[in-house]
């Protein structure tokens, strides 16, 4: 059984560049050689494909969450230690939160972003104290990084906000920030 469970939130798609699939790939095998377990959509495809490839390669264990109508779209991952199908996003949404001690948002669209700002807001307004990551692989959730900067600035937001998501460049770090958090 795994020590921490880690929710990873991440592109259905494999991105541009190829360091998002290399880093998808190391921190998946990264995740099984700490012992922790990976929550995530279940899918076979993108970044939530390699990461999940990985993880299992390495011997860790998965813990999938697909809404019935995403099977055939992000072509559903059913050999993983558990997948579980909910009938709504937003359901997939709240069994992986549940299921998770931390969330890591890598780069990714629209659905990662919905995914990053729910736990955001659920953070801000106190339903939870899980730590949350954003992977920032070359710098690809600079411009999010600063948007949310923009909001405090216009003071939409307090500057608590941005002490919610720790931001780190690299696998290497991310593991260690994560090793920090969940002490």
């Amino acid at each position: 059984m795994s020590t921490h469970s880690i929710c990873v939130f991440c592109g259905s798609r494999p991105g541009q560049d190829p360091a998002f699939m290399n880093d998808a790939t190391a921190f998946g095998t990264a995740l099984a050689q700490k012992g922790w377990r990976l929550v995530y959509g279940a899918g076979d495809v993108g970044l939530m494909g390699a990461v999940a490839r990985a993880a299992q390669k390495a011997g860790g264990e998965t813990f999938g969450v697909m809404p019935d109508n995403l099977f055939d779209r992000e072509i559903g991952k059913t050999d993983l230690t558990h997948y579980v199908v909910t009938e709504t996003m937003h359901e997939r949404k709240k069994v992986m939160f549940m299921n998770c001690d931390a969330v890591v948002v890598m780069p990714g669209g629209a659905g990662s972003l919905d995914e990053f700002f729910e736990v955001l807001t659920w953070r801000q307004i106190g339903l939870h104290e899980k730590p949350i990551f954003l992977l920032n692989t070359k710098g690809y959730w600079d411009k999010l990084i600063q948007l949310i900067d923009h909001v405090i600035e216009q003071n939409f937001a307090d500057s608590s906000l941005r002490g919610f998501a720790q931001i780190e460049g690299t696998v290497e770090g991310l593991v260690k920030g994560l090793h920090e958090a969940l002490k």
